[in-house]
């Protein structure tokens, strides 16, 4: 149908629903298999007082649903497709029009995971442009190969991705550009049922102005993202949902897995995040985003040289360094107190130089919060997460606390970024490849958290390489360190999807 003279350019969406069904008896491979929409073709014209018209068309939506006969090993990708077209007409006067168009992809829900231990992509993304070649550059996505297909991958991707930005199109008559738009559940041949009944929905949205992308606030567009355990890599700890007294209790929300899209650029504006300035979401706790760093500190951020370095283990190390930078919990080799307070770590160090570095306009995003530092006792260590939890910072705590911006991870920080088949496992024996692979905090250095061991005045908790909980770092020794720290409850989200290559950016 259309609707002829309008004066603006209105917004066009296509809606792609997919749904997948992989539970079938005695079937370990999914795959999708593809209907028409109900959605039928519409066109809007926008007009200038010269006569210029810019029209746009979408075809029907995209629907993808797994039948079951569609179960079965050598059943091949299932897709479907549509199209957007921008139709310009030039006036009668000069024959002549030029005018720009904006393509967006905004996915407003998806729970879609990864199934396999290499991260291989499930849903991808094919784009194709007016001249009939493929789109292979995309801000914020990846291009990949799965199932025989190349595209870009969106299996856990959400929010606005930007397709066409300010594309231009120019007429002496009438021009038609067409853009293709496919989405594609790759077949793996592989046991990809975790994904069972996971949903995608997007919107394709085409028109004459730039979008503003800004998600809102960061703490309610976080919890947004939950609706059951585990969508996102997120799970919601209020002690009687799914994992019942496994869970932490507090009603937070944490990520939880082994490579959530919880990545956020913290201390720069730039268009490409710098590697120093990557961070991670560890959760929503009353209101407020708490933040570690993805990788290691050394001297660029953190403002003042490390103790020491050394070369990561190939076996274990996740991140991108060469060398790893270490630092004296204490502070110096000279002090030997467990005591945070009188750390120079933490006075010095991270609510110091770290904060001068980063500065005021940065600084002034992160809350003053009162960091629980009464340590306990090796029962961390011989225990599930829950109990850790309860004597750090829950119910049974030594309630010790220290004001300041800046800190490090709590060891439940920590047991609670695994996957939740994990969370009964004694924290002393997560040193194994099921929880190393499924707990995005284990990068694979010695590192401290800011918890020390009750029993004496020289000990503090860290993670090992391998990935296990140890109170056996004195804290006169040197391993590495990840600031963390709360965002003020007033910080907004600008725009992103939290992956590694689009991580969320906040409003400056």
């Amino acid at each position: 149908m259309e609707k002829q003279n309008q004066k603006k350019a209105l917004v066009l969406s296509i809606i792609g629903v997919v749904t997948l069904i992989t539970a079938v008896v005695g079937a370990t491979y999914a795959y999708f298999a593809a209907q028409g929409g109900t959605t039928g073709n519409i066109s809007v014209n926008a007009g200038t007082a010269t006569t210029d018209n810019l029209s746009f068309q979408t075809g029907s939506a995209i629907s993808l649903t797994a039948n079951q006969e569609d179960f079965g090993q050598g059943a091949g990708n299932k897709s479907g497709e549509t199209f957007a077209r921008a139709i310009l007409t030039a006036n009668n006067a000069t024959n002549n029009a030029t005018r720009n168009y904006y393509i967006f992809l905004n996915i407003e829900s998806n729970n879609f995971e990864y199934t396999t231990s290499d991260n291989q992509a499930e849903l991808l993304l094919k784009v194709t442009d007016p001249t009939g070649a493929e789109v292979t550059s995309i801000t914020g996505l990846t291009r990949k190969t799965s199932g025989g297909v190349t595209g870009f991958d969106i299996t856990t991707s959400t929010g606005v991705i930007t397709i066409a930005n300010n594309y231009e199109i120019v007429s002496t008559g009438t021009v038609t550009q067409e853009w293709t738009v496919e989405v594609i559940f790759a077949n793996l041949d592989a046991d990809q049922n975790a994904n069972t009944g996971k949903t995608f929905s997007a919107n394709l949205i085409i028109q004459e102005e730039s979008m503003s992308t800004d998600l809102g606030n960061a703490a309610e567009y976080i919890a947004s993202l939950y609706t059951t355990d585990g969508e996102n890599g997120i799970y919601y700890h209020d002690g009687t949902g799914t994992y019942g007294t496994l869970e932490a209790g507090d009603n937070s929300y944490r990520y939880s897995g082994a490579n959530p899209n919880n990545y956020i650029c913290f201390g720069s504006d730039e268009e490409t995040c710098p590697a120093d300035n990557l961070y991670r979401i560890i959760g929503v706790f009353d209101g407020q985003v708490k933040l570690i760093k993805s990788d290691y500190a050394g001297e660029s951020v953190l403002g003042t040289a490390p103790a020491g370095s050394r070369t990561p283990s190939s076996t274990y190390y996740k991140g991108s360094l060469s060398s790893i930078p270490y630092y004296y919990w204490s502070g110096s080799s000279s002090n030997q107190s467990n005591v945070w307070s009188s750390s120079t770590l933490n006075t010095s160090v991270l609510n110091g130089t770290y904060l001068t570095t980063i500065g005021s306009e940065w600084s002034d995003k992160i809350a003053t919060t009162e960091w629980q530092v009464g340590g306990g006792s090796s029962m961390y260590l011989n225990s599930p997460v829950q109990t850790a939890y309860n004597y750090e910072v829950g119910a049974n705590k030594a309630n010790t606390t220290y004001e300041a911006k800046i800190g490090l991870m709590y060891v439940s920080d920590y047991g609670y970024a695994a996957s939740p088949e994990n969370w009964n496992t004694d924290l002393s024996d997560y040193d194994n490849d099921t929880n190393r692979n499924n707990n995005w905090m284990h990068i694979g250095a010695g590192e401290w958290t800011i918890s020390r061991y009750s029993d004496n005045t020289f000990l503090a908790f860290n993670v090992s390489d391998t990935g296990y909980v140890n109170y056996l770092g004195n804290v006169y020794l040197v391993y590495a360190v990840r600031p963390s720290f709360y965002l003020e409850s007033s910080v907004e989200f600008s725009e992103g999807t939290g992956t590694s290559t689009d991580p969320y950016t906040l409003v400056v």
